[in-house]
């Protein structure tokens, strides 16, 4: 082997070590894709009714607990399976994407019964777009944005999340919106952009603008609702109904924000949500534990022995990469994308990977901790953002995102 010497050697030395460190890296990711492609294979062998999507499975059991595609969940998993065909490019994926896809077909043209529709069409009818350009699912979106848009209140500025009685909430004389909102506005600027209303896109924005000033205290920390008047618009209160307090910061909720901000930073180009996005993330990463999977609220008392949950980790790592290729600080882009990359190792570590336990993805995730449902559990909204954080540090790494 002929050794290096002088300034050129060095420099030709340190390309090598860092092409390296790249295949490396890169190695890793798609060994951590094969792995989500292996479990999937193992679940879609147990499944035969396209109109049952899977939701979660309870720590200790094996089987995936089926629901409808009324569901807020429903999306995820043709979403996911969307993500399975792009990454393996393999028909069989496109196939069974499509056929639980068509299932979620009727939302378009039912009156919205909450504000999820972003979540249960557009991860998975929007992926399907993006990789098919079907026609027929161009016009599912576009109908099920303006579905959505119909919870839109001018007054407060905001969707409304839950038209049904929610407890703390004081329904019907109060307007609620809930962190988990912010993802849906990616449809409806899809939609405006792509031969919708162009009142989408100014929807979308004001919804977000309204969050960003009422949903955060001081120190960028959010809550989970923050309750309007009806009829003046006016603020009344803030409330965490799936965290520990209304003072506390719920994992999940902080996680929705930086990945919602993040896209809205992304879709307008404007400055505010981009600077937004960093302060919610900030206060996020400070207050992480060592292995960067959060505890289920940043403030539950029984920190360590405190549930995790993976899920917020999932989201805030794919929102990461995003929001690291957005900077032009190159200083704070490869801080965060470093981040996110090591959240993906966690993730993918023993600890947190289902493997042999049952035919998920992940481990310890909690859904809703107050209410005893879904706690240190499998769910597959987890998997949908640890898969496509993956496959987007795939594309980084190729060069197929800036930076």
């Amino acid at each position: 082997m002929k050794i290096l010497t002088g300034i050129a050697g060095m420099s030709m030395a340190v390309v090598l070590i860092a092409a390296g460190c790249k295949t490396s890296e890169l190695k890793r990711t798609n060994q951590a894709l094969d792995y989500c492609i292996t479990q999937l294979s193992k679940t879609i062998g147990t499944l035969h009714d396209s109109t049952r999507m899977p939701r979660s499975i309870a720590n200790g059991k094996t089987d995936w607990r089926l629901v409808g595609y009324r569901d807020w969940t429903s999306g995820f998993w043709p979403g996911i399976l969307w993500y399975a065909y792009e990454y393996t490019h393999d028909e069989q994926w496109k196939q069974q994407a499509a056929r639980y896809s068509n299932t979620l077909f009727p939302l378009a043209d039912t009156a919205a019964i909450d504000h999820d529709l972003g979540f249960q069409v557009f991860t998975s009818i929007g992926n399907g777009y993006r990789l098919t350009h079907d026609p027929t699912y161009r016009s599912i979106l576009l109908r099920t944005a303006d579905t959505l848009s119909k919870l839109f209140n001018p007054k407060v500025g905001t969707i409304l999340s839950w038209p049904r009685a929610v407890p703390g909430v004081d329904w019907p004389l109060r307007h609620n919106t809930i962190m988990d909102n912010m993802i849906n506005l990616e449809l409806l600027f899809w939609a405006s952009k792509n031969g919708g209303d162009k009142r989408l896109y100014d929807i979308a924005v004001k919804h977000a603008e309204t969050t960003m000033h009422h949903h955060f205290r001081p120190d960028y920390t959010s809550y989970h609702i923050i309750v309007y008047d009806t009829a003046t618009g006016q603020k009344v209160k803030g409330i965490t109904h799936q965290g520990y307090s209304d003072s506390s910061m719920w994992a999940r909720g902080q996680a929705w924000a930086i990945y919602g901000f993040t896209m809205v930073a992304r879709e307008t180009g404007d400055t505010r949500f981009l600077d937004f996005a960093q302060k919610v993330t900030d206060v996020y990463l400070e207050k992480l534990p060592a292995d960067l999977v959060p505890y289920w609220d940043f403030n539950a008392p029984d920190i360590p022995n405190a549930p995790r949950d993976a899920s917020a980790a999932a989201v805030v790592a794919s929102g990461l990469l995003e929001l690291s290729t957005l900077l032009t600080d190159a200083a704070k882009s490869n801080y965060y994308r470093t981040k996110a990359e090591a959240m993906l190792v966690s993730l993918s570590s023993n600890k947190y990977q289902s493997r042999e336990v049952n035919n998920a993805l992940l481990l310890h995730s909690t859904g809703h901790k107050p209410n005893g449902g879904e706690i240190d559990a499998s769910i597959i909204y987890v998997d949908y953002y640890y898969l496509e954080a993956l496959l987007r540090e795939k594309r980084i790494k190729e060069g197929g995102m800036k930076k």
